[in-house]
């Protein structure tokens, strides 16, 4: 028998049922009173209470809508709309008892038999509701391919999805127990099901031959979560998640919303805890730019930016249609924040110089550039003009136009870089990091010859302060959504080498880190993060194969398609000869870094721009290389040039 076959009943039939109960409660009322002797009743009185009850159940169950609600679902609502009905009608009939005896014809009904009727009226239409839920409940549980499911969290979330299941004849599960890590729950019971401890999951998981897990708490530390998955996915048990509360399609969850559990959940760290105060004082009311601000990282520091009370924020990225989505997203979330999207290119002089001029930014947070390693490796002079002369223009103008703070957003791939994309941004790193050294230790006069830091309108002078941390979840180009969309199309999961690892840190997590570090900075400091453990990559490809419900290399198969270009198997956050040091955040250290004079690499860069600007590649990288002695080159075409400078 299957459920789907069985229809919804009209509503005018479950009215009639109610009515119909109504009265034969009014009945069993009689015959409790009148201690079960039906002789003992008048039946004109009777008849006449009856047809007066009726009237006002009728009235009151229409407008209370009692038989709105499909009885199959039944829930605690449903139960109250059920007990106000009953009590409204009874107190109808109190106020035309006492109509009747204020006029000196006696109570029509004792109060004592309204009350019976009362309790049997509420405890019959209830009960007839529940027992046909269980029915339905009963046969949906016959289901042949039903799957048996632990729910991880007995709160209130638990029992939302439950009830999601109970309410959708479409799903084949059996809850068979909730489990949760609160002693106190354990051994009750949620809708008639036993709450068990989580401490005992992997036995429950065997002597039940768990089918899934649904992860229904959100305060489950990332540690336990993560041993909990590993202990399902050793006995081949589907991992899903719900999202939160938020996201419930109008406050309700829907079994279409109850979905696989994402690896970024499962790498995320607990949260990390900033300075708040601080870069609320130091940001509150300040115009602040942030270049590459449609980017993954750019777009999530606007998002963080704007709990700190800023003025003008101002937007720019070259790329229209990112940025106008952006700037969509934010206009309709934050319609008290004050946004300029600024479409323009960051090596683009007369662009920036009008940018800076109209908005007179106090601080820049520095997020453009290209950062795609074969891509890069493929194009060093486009690295170049983006990454080298993109941040020399940008800081120029910080110091020429009077920022107070420029922070700057590197990557790791930067200590002792194998490709292009890393070498430019170590030297990018090395620009700003002389730059503010300059502008400290003595006046400086730019090229152009005019002296700014003379100039009486600059103040104050800039602080140049640089971030520097991994990989980030999520972020465009990054592994995760590229498995993600390899392991949807049936495979193949490429990994580029079997031994390949890196650190991986959550957008948000980054950027909080990033406000932090340009809030401490005093100038001159390259901020390096806490990645955590890094992360082998195969791994990572087989636990979200895994993850999927897919067995790796028989449902999806794992592929090695050899280091890429300028590809490292590991990354570094700081190279042999650099250490660090603490600062009062446990995740933020400050690295000691090799520091050169700015007069001494000025005339390189300059030197570096010019090759790009001709697109002259070689010449590009072996610039490059004289600019980045460590910087040597790996599966890529320019290794030879590593060996002639050896040579």
């Amino acid at each position: 028998m299957k459920l789907a076959k069985i229809n919804i009943v009209p509503r005018w039939v479950i009215l009639s049922l109610d009515l119909s109960i109504s009265i034969v409660s009014l009945v069993i009322a009689y015959l409790l009173t009148h201690n079960l002797d039906i002789f003992s009743i008048d039946p004109v009185a009777f008849s006449r209470n009856t047809l007066i009850l009726t009237l006002f159940n009728l009235i009151v169950f229409y407008n209370v809508k009692t038989y709105a609600g499909i009885i199959r679902y039944t829930s605690a609502q449903d139960t109250f709309r059920v007990l106000f009905a009953v009590f409204v009608s009874n107190v109808g009939f109190v106020f035309l008892n006492l109509t009747s005896i204020s006029f000196h014809y006696g109570p029509l009904i004792s109060n004592k038999l309204l009350f019976v009727n009362g309790l049997t009226s509420f405890l019959m239409l209830i009960t007839y509701r529940v027992l046909i839920k269980y029915f339905f409940m009963y046969i949906k549980n016959l289901t042949l391919d039903k799957r048996k499911v632990i729910i991880y969290g007995a709160g209130e979330a638990g029992l939302a999805t439950k009830r999601t299941f109970d309410h959708d004849a479409k799903v084949n599960k059996t809850i068979i127990a909730f489990v949760d890590d609160d002693e106190r729950k354990v051994g009750k019971t949620i809708d008639g099901v036993k709450i068990l401890n989580a401490n005992r999951l992997e036995a429950l998981i065997v002597d039940h031959e768990v089918d899934e897990i649904i992860f229904a708490s959100y305060s489950i530390p990332i540690d336990r979560k993560n041993s909990i998955v590993d202990i399902c996915l050793e006995n081949e048990v589907l991992v899903l998640n719900i999202p939160p509360a938020d996201l419930w399609t109008g406050g309700v969850l829907h079994t279409k919303q109850i979905q696989h559990i994402n690896i970024e959940d499962l790498l995320n760290r607990k949260p990390i805890e900033i300075d708040t105060q601080g870069i609320q004082n130091q940001l509150k009311g300040k115009r602040i730019l942030i270049t590459g601000a449609a980017g993954s990282i750019g777009s999530e520091v606007v998002r963080q930016l704007i709990g700190f009370e800023t003025g003008l924020i101002i937007l720019c990225d070259q790329s229209e249609t990112a940025l106008h989505h952006i700037f969509l997203e934010l206009t309709e979330s934050y319609s008290n924040t004050n946004f300029h999207a600024f479409v323009g290119d960051v090596k683009d002089e007369s662009r920036m110089e009008h940018l800076f001029a109209t908005y007179k930014p106090h601080y820049v947070y520095h997020a453009a550039a290209y950062k795609h390693v074969p891509l890069m490796e493929d194009n060093p002079s486009e690295a170049i003009k983006t990454n080298v002369l993109g941040t020399k223009t940008i800081a120029d103008m910080s110091v020429k136009h009077g920022v107070q703070k420029f922070v700057m957003i590197s990557t790791d791939k930067a200590v002792n870089p194998t490709n292009i994309m890393g070498a430019s941004k170590r030297i990018a790193e090395i620009y700003v990091q002389s730059l503010n050294n300059s502008l400290t230790n003595r006046d400086f006069v730019f090229s152009n010859g005019l002296s700014y830091i003379n100039d009486l309108n600059v103040k104050p002078i800039t602080k140049f302060i640089t971030t520097r941390f991994g990989n980030v979840l999520g972020s465009n180009g990054s592994v995760i959504p590229r498995f993600k969309a390899q392991i949807e199309k049936g495979g193949p999961v490429t990994v580029t080498h079997p031994e390949i690892t890196r650190y991986f840190m959550t957008i948000p997590e980054a950027c909080r880190l990033v406000l932090e570090a340009g809030c401490m900075g005093k100038g001159g400091e390259i901020f390096i993060f806490d990645m955590g453990k890094s992360v082998k990559i195969v791994e990572l490809a087989k636990k979200m194969i895994r993850l999927a419900g897919l067995v790796p290399n028989e449902d999806i198969k794992i592929s090695y398609s050899g280091l890429r270009p300028g590809e490292k198997l590991y990354e570094e956050l700081l190279n042999d000869n650099e250490n660090t040091m603490p600062t009062h955040h446990e995740k933020i250290m400050i690295g000691k870094v090799r520091e050169y004079v700015f007069d001494d690499i000025e005339s390189k860069i300059y030197g570096l721009i010019k090759h790009a600007k001709q697109n002259s590649d070689r010449n590009v990288v072996v610039a490059m290389k004289d600019l980045v002695t460590e910087f040597k080159s790996k599966n890529s075409v320019f290794e030879e040039l590593d060996v002639v400078q050896e040579g």
